[in-house]
């Protein structure tokens, strides 16, 4: 819990929750102090990945002050405007891409210029979203809001771990002010579309892959497309690797997501099967929203115009509960949780509704 010590500044405790405090305390312009990072830990403090993520934000942001201490257990972080433009970054290889891009996420749109973000690292591994699924599920999410026109990410080499070598270049455009949603028509799932990749091994792998994911899906529903994208030569990192990204869609343009990774001793099929199955769950969990994306539309709908969005959801994360009270502290919004569906008692399914803050984007350049 944070404690008020001054007027504005939010105190934390621990590194849970670390990127989205950092993004809140950016959009909200309200300074934040976070204490006691893994203090109890044999190796204390702040770990590369997140001193990599503070030195991006400077990158990104003008004015801002960081300060850590000397023992990395504690930070604080003053904000300063979010600037964009075009910025070079690269990540370190004990997290993929996918955990310096997604806090952006919601930090790109209200910035001074467009951004023109080049990441290089490793792009898909098994603790972050990959790139294929940002790019095919997580920027769709951010087109609700009316961040559309000029929105890519370009995957110009794929890394696989350890030793990563992939770059994606991330292209997002400016907007005055994010639109208010009403999500609530979960819709019925009518195809499925996938990515089975792979890099520095045989292109059989990603076949494979196919074949097996299908063997499942195809009981579920006949409109199926699963691409195989093998790259070669200087595209293809410097790890071998293989993984099968999977996203069903439905009437409505709900979308979940599922992924699998490789690993040492597991073959193409197992992954495949893996990757479907847990598509399968996801659906089966409901709502509009799938459990990967759910922060970042929490937060999108807090930035709305001044009404009342509205989004049906499955069941919560932890992740998400802890946003709900974090971002209650930052903008002092509240969210209404009520059942999707009172007369079905045993469904799972939320909705989740709030008054928008009305945030304006204050740093863009005006043409």
């Amino acid at each position: 819990m944070p404690s008020q010590a001054s007027s504005s500044l939010l105190r934390y405790t621990g590194h849970e929750h670390f990127r989205n405090r950092i993004v809140l305390s950016i959009l909200s312009g309200k300074p934040v102090r976070i204490d006691k990072i893994r203090s109890d830990d044999k190796d204390p403090g702040l770990r590369d990945y997140e001193a990599s993520l503070l030195r991006l934000i400077e990158k990104v942001t003008n004015g801002t002050i960081i300060e850590i201490s000397y023992t990395g257990t504690s930070i604080l972080l003053k904000p300063g405007i979010i600037s964009g433009g075009s910025i070079t970054h690269d990540c370190p290889l004990s997290r993929s891409v996918g955990y310096f891009l997604e806090p952006l996420l919601s930090i790109a749109p209200f910035s001074k210029k467009p951004f023109n973000l080049t990441l290089r690292g490793i792009t898909t591994d098994d603790k972050d979203l990959s790139v294929d699924l940002i790019r095919t599920v997580s920027l769709p999410h951010l087109q609700l809001f009316g961040v559309s026109d000029g929105l890519e990410l370009k995957i110009k080499r794929r890394g696989s771990a350890p030793l990563g070598g992939g770059e994606v270049q991330f292209l997002c455009p400016i907007i005055k002010q994010a639109k208010t949603i009403n999500f609530v028509s979960a819709g019925k799932i009518k195809r499925i579309r996938g990515i089975a990749h792979a890099v520095r091994v045989s292109p059989q792998f990603s076949n494979r892959m196919i074949e097996a994911a299908r063997s499942v899906l195809n009981r579920y529903i006949p409109d199926i497309y699963l691409y195989s994208d093998v790259y070669r030569g200087d595209d293809s990192g410097k790890s071998p690797g293989f993984a099968l990204s999977l996203l069903a869609e439905s009437t409505t343009s709900a979308i979940h997501c599922s992924e699998s990774v490789s690993s040492p001793g597991i073959s193409p099929e197992d992954i495949a099967l893996q990757a479907a199955r847990s598509l399968l769950n996801e659906v089966s969990r409901g709502g509009c929203v799938d459990r990967k994306h759910q922060n970042l539309v929490l937060i999108m709908m807090v930035l709305g115009s001044e009404d009342v969005g509205r989004c049906r959801m499955g069941e919560l994360s932890p992740r998400s509960i802890q946003l709900l009270r974090d971002i209650r502290d930052f903008f002092g919004t509240s969210f209404k949780i009520a059942p999707s569906d009172p007369a079905t008692p045993d469904s799972s399914e939320l909705l989740l509704s709030c008054y928008g803050t009305g945030y304006i984007n204050a740093n863009r350049t005006l043409a």
